[in-house]
């Protein structure tokens, strides 16, 4: 016993399936169109991503740094002829203005997740003859650790940051020709002078960052820059990356200390993202077009061939609403089948991108996660497609004239 349907989808499908080779065809073309949507969007989606999680590998989402001093004219004596003569900021380390209660600010934020202290300067290392100029950043590993995830770079060693304990990178470790438990002597400034043990060596996947980086406790920062209780920068992480210029901006509003968000600070990067997201929004809005065309086009051809019909259908009694339900339909279908077909071949092709784009050691380029939202909205948007599409030969369908169809 067939199961009882509504007359519009009956008619429906009984003209699809008479024009089966157009409505396949029609199909294949918005499969092919939902399919490049997919893959464009998912494979935008990816790269963006991938970028965003290298810039904040080795960096906050927000610094916190003390005013910069500003260059300053001295006054010319009275009479005196010439240019006016103009001192130089000093290149001196400064802290945060009372930190520990600007950290206590921050955390309060529901949008801050982690706050950590840190003291950076330039350094010298030395080895027996060999030296090389440093950049040394003390931390608190227990906070800062959360934030760059220095243990999962460690290579050889361990990621312990005691008093008498330093971390080096291993372009640094090769220049200097060290290993683990070998001892260095750190000298900032004309008499700060300190001997640490190498307790790690990590590998931050730059050669810069691997010659001149290196981390120690905080409180050994503090002491060999001649910087006691104070911190060169506040480095903090917040819940949504997206929001970090945001919340810069509002923590500078509470604190008054100056935030530099990530966002700021590539801004180039943004740049590009933008330019990516315009291109593929006109590549998204050309497709539909061109589906929206086409099944458009089907239906013109289907209500000229099935004149007759529909003027058959018109004298029976059946009503101009019903007629034009069932074009309606029909594109609503046509856009929903090509949709289903189209978002399959996208995630085959996606799998498929994924397993023949690899980096030379054979890793996979990035990560692709497939977004079942993204799927669920290129299926209401051809399903719509289809509806609007349709919608010109549908009201010419339910405009015809019974009598003048019937004669031809």
């Amino acid at each position: 016993m067939r199961s009882w349907q509504p007359f519009e989808w009956i008619v429906a499908l009984r003209f699809l399936r008479e024009g089966r080779l157009q409505t396949a065809f029609i199909v294949g073309g918005v499969a092919i169109g939902v399919a490049v949507i997919v893959f464009m969007s998912e494979l935008l989606m990816g790269l963006q991503d991938n970028f965003v999680r290298r810039v904040l590998t080795g960096q906050a989402h927000i610094q916190l740094l003390p005013p910069r001093e500003a260059a300053r004219v001295l006054a010319t004596a009275p009479g005196e002829i010439g240019a006016p003569t103009v001192q130089p900021p000093l290149q001196r380390l400064r802290s945060v203005d009372q930190w520990p209660a600007v950290r206590e600010q921050l955390l309060a934020l529901p949008q801050v997740a982690v706050v950590a202290p840190t003291v950076s300067g330039s350094a010298l290392v030395a080895r027996g003859g060999a030296s090389r100029s440093i950049s040394v950043v003390g931390v608190e590993a227990r906070d800062y650790f959360r934030i760059v995830a220095l243990p999962d770079k460690i290579v050889r060693g361990e990621p312990r940051l005691g008093p008498g304990d330093l971390l080096i990178g291993i372009d640094l470790a090769s220049d200097l020709g060290v290993v683990v438990g070998d001892k260095l002597v750190l000298t900032a400034g004309a008499v700060a002078q300190t001997t640490l043990t190498v307790a790690g060596i990590f590998d931050l996947g730059n050669r810069g960052a691997n010659q001149r980086t290196t981390f120690v406790a905080l409180h050994t920062a503090q002491s060999l820059m001649a910087l006691p209780g104070g911190a060169t920068s506040l480095e903090v992480t917040v819940r949504d990356v997206w929001a970090a210029e945001t919340v810069a901006q509002r923590i500078t509003a509470l604190t008054g200390v100056e935030a530099d968000s990530w966002i700021r600070n590539n801004a180039q990067f943004f740049t590009s993202i933008n330019a990516q997201t315009t291109a593929n929004t006109a590549i998204r809005f050309f497709v539909a077009l061109s589906v929206a065309f086409g099944i458009a086009s089907v239906l013109v051809v289907s209500v000229v061939q099935r004149s007759r019909e529909i003027g058959i259908l018109r004298a029976m009694g059946v009503t101009r609403g019903r007629i034009l339900r069932v074009f309606l339909l029909q594109g609503s279908l046509l856009g929903l089948g090509g949709a289903l077909a189209g978002c399959s071949l996208g995630g085959a092709a996606l799998l498929l991108w994924q397993r023949l784009e690899r980096n030379p050691d054979g890793t996979p380029l990035w990560m692709l996660e497939l977004h079942p939202a993204l799927f669920v909205s290129a299926m209401a948007l051809a399903s719509l497609t289809g509806l609007l599409a349709a919608f010109a030969p549908a009201l010419r369908a339910a405009r015809l004239d019974p009598v003048v169809a019937i004669r031809g």
